[in-house]
């Protein structure tokens, strides 16, 4: 059974998951991985989600504030092992239920060329791709999207 905990980037096991997570990207995005590593500092998240199976920390997300009305999803990650079993789908949904209680109207999110599944996860999500936003304007390896969560 699957379980989500609403906690904050003080959270040590999603402390070790974004460990995880960076060094599953510098793997794949290699040269490019210093640029987009200094958009990713965990400190002062607010809102982040650990999913756990039988206690055991599988999954992770978080999010920040983007815009007045829109969060930002960052951190996405799910244990090797427990890929395609269901816990990202439930971890960013999670995360859209915590954006709308705290009355935001939508969500973005940058991802990369180089993580497909995680593009996959997000089109079935009902995320749309937006032009880059930011600091990922004209960063060929970034594709953003969009959903709306009224």
């Amino acid at each position: 059974m699957l379980r989500l905990l609403r906690t904050t980037s003080d959270n040590a096991d999603f402390r070790a998951l974004v460990q995880l997570l960076d060094q599953d990207l510098a793997r794949r995005d290699g040269d490019e991985h210093g640029f987009y590593a200094q958009f990713n500092k965990i400190d002062l998240i607010k809102h982040a989600v650990v999913a756990y199976a039988d206690d055991e920390p599988v999954g992770c997300g978080a999010m920040k504030e983007f815009a007045p009305d829109h969060m930002e999803i960052k951190r996405m990650f799910v244990q090797p092992a427990h890929r395609g079993t269901g816990v990202a789908p439930a971890v960013l949904a999670e995360l859209e239920r915590w954006a709308r209680e705290l009355g935001y109207a939508g969500c973005v999110l940058e991802t990369g060329k180089k993580q497909p599944e995680a593009i996959r996860l997000y089109e079935k999500s009902g995320y749309a791709r937006t032009p880059n936003y930011g600091q990922y304007v004209g960063v060929e390896n970034s594709v953003c999207m969009r959903k709306d969560l009224r």
